[in-house]
C-alpha cells in the first residue's frame, strides 16, 4: 500500500467538524510514510486549507474537477482546462443554476459556493433539507441539459465537468507521484461514505465506507466499518496499519 485517499463530510468528519481523533489518525497514516489524499465535493478554497495545514500532499475537490496540490510551502490549483475554457464553462454553471433555482424556489446555495472554481452546490441536507422528490426533478432537469449532477450526504452538485473523484485522484497520482492508473487503484486504499464516493468505491481495489455509508447497494465498497463517521475513520485506519505490520489481514 503507497497511500490512502478520503472523502470528508460524514467520512473523516463528524457534520462537518474535524475531531481529535480522526486527526491523530491521518498523522498516524503519514508518518508511517503513506501518501494522502482528500477527495471532497466541497469547494476549492476548502481543499487550499486543507492542503496547507493537513498531513496530505493534495486534495481533490469539487467531485474530481479541481486539484490543490501541496508543493513545498506552496498550495497550488490545478485544473486540466485553460482560463478561457473555464470561464465559458462557468457561464453554463451560472445559467443553469438560475433555471434551476426558478423552477424548484426549495433549491438554495450551499454556504460554500463562493469558494467553488468549476461546480455548484444545492444545501439538500446539510443546514436545509430538501424533499426527495424535488432532489430528484432538479438532478433530472439539470442532467437533460446536459450537466453531470453529483448527490453526496449533504449536497446536491452541478456541473459541465465529466471527472469524478477516482478520475480526479488518479490524474494527481499521475502528475505528482508518477503512479500509473493501475498501480493507482491497487496501491491506494480510499474510505468514504456517499453516492459521490461510486466512482472510487468501483475503481479501487480496498475501498472502504463508514458504518453510516448510503447510497445506492451497487456502490458499496469492499470493506465497511462498525463505527459512523470519524470513529469508523479510526476503526479503518487501526486496520490498515495492522495489516501493513502484518498483525492481521483486512477484512477480520
Amino acid at each position: 500500500m503507497r497511500g490512502v485517499c478520503f472523502d470528508l463530510d460524514d467520512t473523516l468528519l463528524d457534520h462537518g467538524r474535524l475531531t481529535v481523533a480522526a486527526l491523530d489518525a491521518l498523522y498516524r497514516l503519514h508518518d508511517e510514510g503513506l501518501i494522502l489524499i482528500g477527495a471532497t465535493g466541497r469547494p476549492a478554497a476548502w481543499g487550499q486549507v486543507v492542503a496547507r495545514q493537513w498531513p496530505v500532499a493534495g486534495v481533490v475537490t469539487e467531485n474530481g474537477i479541481i486539484a490543490m496540490i501541496r508543493r513545498g510551502s506552496r498550495v497550488e490549483l490545478f485544473d486540466r482546462l485553460d482560463p478561457d475554457e473555464r470561464r465559458a464553462r462557468s457561464a453554463q454553471v451560472a445559467a443553469l443554476v438560475r433555471e434551476l433555482r426558478a423552477t424548484f424556489p426549495e433549491l438554495e446555495p450551499s454556504d460554500d459556493v463562493m469558494g467553488r472554481v468549476a461546480d455548484y452546490s444545492f444545501d439538500i441536507a446539510e443546514s436545509h433539507t430538501v424533499a426527495e422528490e424535488t432532489v430528484r426533478a432538479a438532478a433530472e432537469l439539470a442532467r437533460e441539459r446536459g450537466a453531470r449532477v453529483v448527490r453526496s450526504s449533504i449536497q446536491l452538485h452541478v456541473a459541465f465537468d465529466s471527472d469524478d473523484k477516482a478520475s480526479g485522484v488518479v490524474r494527481l497520482l499521475a502528475a505528482e507521484h508518477g503512479l500509473d492508473p493501475t498501480a493507482a487503484t491497487w496501491q491506494m486504499a480510499f474510505i468514504g461514505d456517499s453516492e459521490n464516493d461510486a466512482a472510487c468505491f468501483a475503481a479501487f481495489h480496498h475501498s472502504f465506507g463508514v458504518a453510516n455509508l448510503a447510497g445506492r447497494p451497487s456502490l458499496l465498497p469492499r470493506y465497511r466499518a462498525s463505527a459512523p463517521r470519524s470513529a469508523g475513520f479510526v476503526e479503518i485506519t487501526d486496520a490498515l496499519l495492522a495489516a501493513r505490520r502484518g498483525a492481521r489481514p483486512l477484512g477480520h
